[in-house]
């Protein structure tokens, strides 16, 4: 393993004004000045909707809240032979739910990763354990910055010992002095100063110490408290001064304004330097437990403040043996005496701030920095990273290559006698939303797939039960399908969206033409005939293509319906026109974006072009497809559906996330209809590798479907499986698996592919 040559922070950095932005900078400037022989530069995450003026050393900016950003982030540091990451973790710095984000940037990366982590959970929501633990697993070496924050790892996460260094934050290495010494350059002469520093926030616990003043005073009279730091900006966006101007109103009420000095600036490091060095007590009453790292109380700790604290878990182990107060949380009785306490007894103050000052010296920035760079050296030489890969987990799939059963009690539990509902709250129906044509049409399909197949069994009446929903969202007044339905059976709009329409037109085809073949007439013909003129005044390509599919079937039924013929060849000119016009340097598809089923428009043309003997419509669908699945394909070969966040982009390549089954559905029928047109192999193989998504191998290693009953996930989000289970992705799953089911009954390649290998 060649030495560090490049290495690439990332995190927030000055100015962005939070404590991270001052980590990130500390830490970069401290180890470059420790090893000019590396070449360092930053890679930050811009808060939403802000501009900062970043230094030189800042090489790259993410928005945080852009998916995007973060995979262009990745071919940034690639492009620039980065040889090493460290990575400044904390959940609120980067987008996605539970700062999910990064793992995007992480799974493309093939350098080794040394993770700060500035946040440790004790008890870790499960989006939080997630991403938290799909950080660990692309991370080569692990830095806490208490021992704390070890055992919580090893406790909660399983990680070894091996992969953690504890490496306390860093400290300004500046001389000891008396506070009296700077107090008249802030004009707080002849004055016991209590100093809190910080962005202001509800979470620090300012209220305690406003109401612990009044007994301070009795103490000391000459006592001011000092509050520094501007107000946290998402408090600002959201709530503007309000909660500034409640501490101040709680200061007058306690008649004490005298005493309290609100400074609203973000202070440079100078500055709060001078501020410390001028205190005679600094306080840190925050409120909660679990905080594993407090930048304010090491810089204090580190120029030999006098220190009282709430036992948060930094506090608790650093202040250890003495070297500073802890007081209990919320409690401003116990804040008053210790402080009053201190601040009148000088000597006991001094010997607590000679001692913290002496044994800090080995957290100054330039220890922390050697530290870290052995960190750096030790990751390079262990890691053996070549590719990206997924973190294993213990319920990844198997590579038997065997299809699960096909289990309908989760379909048959959102199947009543109206129809089939459509949300469910985890793996329960979820009744208040009603039903929807989407659903019920859906479900018609696979009634129709499962009678094809020859099982497994639907109730009796089951699908007549769908289809007389289907009939009853027939709006004979203006020849429209109506799409929602409450709970209680009435209709929420008299026209559905034209997509509904089509999806119910394709299930009525395909259930007559599975009618015919069971020597049945169909219910559905007539209300297909009724229901497809309106079509040709439909603009969505989507409902074209439902459409399209729908009319496969019927044709195959009436290949002599002349008006069912000349939609189809209309619907068809139209895709193509789509296609010609949207098609620009790179970018192969029928609109300038994507959104959702997007295989079944390449779908709808290759078997359209199949039934009317029309080669340039396989062509077509086939180099959509084609583009499609470049799109759809992660760098380790998994299938990656185009994510929700990537829908009205313009002409953008999808981003990963949310991932939908609406999506690996779709494809896998387009690749079996390219299959069919093709006889290539790769289009089957594509089939399968879609359908594998739902069973874990995806970006997340995280199985989708519940193969004991056949329900599946609503999505793949950055921090794991959205874990409601509603009707459209357990019909996708259902749907998918009842085509590969089929498939493993045909050996040979399609009688069709012969007629158009040549032509495709």
């Amino acid at each position: 393993m060649t030495p560090i040559r490049r290495l690439a922070f990332i995190g927030n950095h000055l100015p962005r004004h939070c404590g991270i932005a001052t980590f990130t900078h500390d830490l970069h400037h401290a180890v470059a000045t420790a090893r000019p022989d590396w070449d360092t530069g930053v890679v930050v995450m811009t808060d939403t909707g802000r501009h900062h003026d970043y230094p030189s050393c800042v090489r790259y900016e993410v928005r945080e809240d852009v998916l995007g950003d973060y995979a262009r982030a990745a071919a940034f540091l690639a492009a620039s032979d980065t040889d090493l990451i460290s990575l400044q973790h904390e959940y609120g710095i980067f987008g996605g739910e539970a700062g999910g984000h990064i793992l995007d940037l992480l799974a493309r990366v093939t350098v080794p990763v040394v993770t700060t982590l500035h946040t440790v959970l004790s008890d870790p929501t499960p989006a939080q354990r997630q991403v938290m633990d799909q950080v660990i697993d692309r991370s080569t070496k692990l830095v806490v910055m208490a021992e704390r924050g070890r055992e919580i790892l090893r406790r909660v996460h399983g990680v070894p010992d091996g992969k953690i260094a504890v490496i306390p934050h860093g400290i300004p290495d500046v001389p000891f002095l008396d506070p009296d010494d700077g107090k008249e350059a802030l004009c707080f002469s002849n004055r016991k100063v209590i100093l809190t520093f910080g962005l202001l926030s509800p979470n620090k616990g300012i209220e305690t110490m406003l109401d612990a003043m009044p007994g301070i005073l009795q103490a000391c009279p000459d006592a001011i408290y000092v509050v520094l730091g501007a107000s946290h900006p998402n408090l600002i966006r959201d709530h503007g001064e309000a909660y500034r101007d409640s501490l101040a109103a709680r200061a007058s009420a306690l008649g004490i304004e005298q005493h309290v000095v609100f400074i609203n600036q973000f202070v440079d490091q100078p500055r709060l330097l001078q501020f410390i060095a001028a205190c005679d007590v600094y306080v840190t009453p925050y409120l909660a437990e679990a905080q594993m790292t407090s930048g304010t109380l090491s810089y204090s700790f580190g120029l030999g403040s006098a220190i009282v604290s709430t036992p948060y878990w930094h506090a608790a182990e650093l202040l250890a043996d003495g070297l500073g107060i802890l007081t209990p949380f919320n409690d401003a009785a116990a804040l008053s005496q210790e402080i009053g306490a201190l601040l009148t007894n000088d000597a006991r103050r001094n010997m607590m701030r000679e001692r913290a000052y002496t044994c800090s010296r080995t957290m100054t920035w330039a220890a922390t920095a050697a530290r870290y760079a052995a960190v750096f050296d030790e990751a390079r030489s262990l890691s053996r990273i070549q590719e990206p890969k997924p973190p294993r987990r213990l319920n990844a799939p198997s590579d038997s290559g065997a299809l699960p059963p096909l289990r309908l009690e989760h379909f048959l539990s959102f199947c009543d006698s109206t129809g089939m509902l459509q949300h469910a709250r985890y793996g329960t129906v979820d009744r208040l939303h009603g039903y929807c044509l989407d659903d019920n049409a859906r479900a018609l399909l696979f009634a129709s797939a499962l009678e094809r197949l020859g099982g497994p069994r639907l109730p009796d009446g089951l699908p007549a039960r769908l289809g007389a929903f289907i009939q009853h969202a027939w709006n004979p007044d203006i020849a429209r399908f109506r799409n929602f339905m409450s709970f209680d059976r009435q209709w929420l709009e008299s026209t559905g969206s034209e997509d509904s329409h089509a999806r119910a037109l394709w299930a009525l085809g395909d259930h007559v033409l599975t009618g015919i073949a069971h020597k049945r007439l169909s219910w559905a013909e007539a209300l297909f005939l009724a229901a497809l003129p309106p079509v040709e005044s439909f603009g969505s390509p989507r409902a074209w293509g439902f459409t399209l599919l729908g009319l496969d079937a019927w044709c195959q039924v009436s290949p002599g319906d002349l008006r069912a013929r000349h939609v189809r060849r209309v619907l068809a000119e139209r895709l193509m026109t789509r296609l010609g016009d949207a098609e620009y340097q790179g970018w192969v598809w029928f609109e300038d974006v994507l959104s959702y089923d997007n295989a079944r428009l390449p779908q709808a043309l290759i078997q359209t072009g199949l039934a009317m003997n029309e080669p340039r419509y396989v062509k077509a669908g086939l180099r959509a497809l084609e583009w499609l699945m470049v799109c759809q394909t992660s760098p380790s070969g998994y299938f990656r559906p185009v994510g929700t966040d990537s829908f009205g982009n313009i002409r953008e390549r999808p981003r990963p996330f949310d991932q939908q089954p609406v999506e690996a559905a779709a494809t896998i029928s387009a690749c079996l209809a390219a299959w069919s047109a093709t006889g290539d192999m790769a289009w089957r193989a594509r089939a399968i590798t879609a359908f594998r998504w739902f069973l874990g191998h995806n970006d997340l290693a995280t199985p989708l479907a519940d193969q004991r009953n056949g329900g599946c996930g609503d999505g793949l989000h950055p921090g794991g499986r959205n874990e409601n289970m509603g009707a459209e992705s357990t019909l996708s799953y259902l749907l998918g698996l009842a085509e590969l089911h089929a498939l493993k009954k045909i050996s040979a390649i399609p009688e069709q592919a012969a007629r158009f290998v040549s032509h495709a």
